[in-house]
């Protein structure tokens, strides 16, 4: 069978990590035909916009795509890409999984966590008035009018909507992945000792899905506790199902407590379209270098893979990535002690030497 995908290049390094991942993935043997796509900073000037048209066109007849990373400008510029991605095509679905392999230096062993991360709204949701702004001015005297709180006038603001259809279709998206993969426990995380009205909905929500699924242990845990008990001992954690900014952010202490972004891959699933990328961003100063891991890209396409039904492709690539990284030879520097990093390979090496421990096994 011949697999159709959107691969979406992305900007600075990602078109070097996703040549990369590429070349891994048709290594396994799976046959794949590629319908490329450009998007990020680099075709502003051509399109007017980073997300042209086409590239969405493309994800919606594929229904997968395999994307690189895209720069984000931060405080100015376009809104992220990815975020756009995710509402366009209802990817309500944030996935990633991280999981400790031998070889990177870590201080905890044995680390296996997967987030389910909401998408489509919390503070992400793009609800902002800016600072200034006559609507700014007009919200702040509704507020003050609707429930006496008195915000001050120099304020921008940010809107956090919390919904039942949203909450319900990632808590049950993370209790289905719990049973169908024989985990042991799925734990919400939020603020609603503080946020009553919307991290405590997103809990009462998650207690009510959790009678649903009586086979899998259930707990909660407030966000800020949560993250002190990651760094204390994340082996105690198994399954994890968050809003949106918390997810995010919990998502990177987790792929800092396995080694780094470098590993962490992750994948954006909905009812109908899924798009898997890795955690990390572009990295531009690092474009042409030949130098960024393109390991978390990979693992993403381990995620694809299984995805699309490939599931003993999946199972050799994340071997083979495995044995690359517990030998020590070909890694990047980002997995290397500081002393060691002078030995380092780049990008392609590592492709490379995957594609090597392929042809084997």
């Amino acid at each position: 069978m011949i697999h159709r995908i959107t691969l979406i290049p992305g900007d600075g390094t990602g078109p070097e990590l996703t040549q990369a991942t590429k070349r891994v993935l048709e290594a396994t043997g799976v046959m794949f035909e590629w319908d490329v796509q450009d998007a990020g900073v680099d075709v502003m000037e051509r399109y007017g916009t980073p997300l042209p048209d086409q590239v969405l066109e493309s994800i919606r007849r594929n229904k997968v795509a395999l994307k690189g990373p895209i720069t984000t400008p931060v405080g100015i510029g376009f809104r992220s890409v990815n975020v756009a991605l995710r509402k366009l095509l209802n990817l309500y679905a944030c996935v990633r999984p991280c999981k400790s392999y031998i070889g990177v230096p870590v201080f905890f062993k044995n680390v296996d966590l997967v987030i389910y991360r909401e998408n489509m709204e919390d503070l992400y949701a793009g609800v902002e008035f800016e600072l200034g702004k006559p609507e700014t001015f007009e919200l702040i005297k509704d507020i003050k009018r609707l429930n006496g709180t008195q915000i001050s006038e120099d304020s921008g603001i940010s809107i956090k909507p919390i919904s039942v259809t949203n909450s319900n279709r990632i808590l049950r998206a993370a209790f289905e992945y719990a049973v169908r993969n024989n985990r042991r426990k799925v734990t919400a995380v939020h603020k609603a000792n503080i946020m009553k009205y919307t991290d405590g909905l997103f809990l009462k929500l998650a207690r009510e899905m959790a009678l649903n699924y009586p086979q899998v242990e259930f707990e909660d845990r407030i966000v800020d506790n949560m993250s002190m008990q990651l760094v204390k001992d994340p082996t105690q954690f198994d399954v994890l199902v968050l809003p949106n900014l918390y997810g995010d952010i919990i998502s990177d202490i987790c792929a800092g407590l396995v080694g780094g972004l470098g590993v962490a891959p992750g994948a954006n699933i909905g009812d109908e379209y899924a798009v898997f990328e890795p955690t990390h961003g572009s990295a531009p100063k690092y474009t042409g270098m030949n130098k960024v891991n393109p390991m978390a890209q990979m693992l993403s396409g381990v995620l694809m893979l299984d995805y699309i039904g490939e599931k003993g492709a999946a199972v050799r690539l994340e071997k083979a990535i495995a044995e690359v990284i517990a030998e020590g030879k070909n890694v990047t520097y980002d997995l290397l002690p500081p002393e060691q990093r002078s030995r380092a390979v780049g990008t392609s090496q590592i492709a490379d030497a995957i594609i090597e421990r392929l042809q084997y096994a």
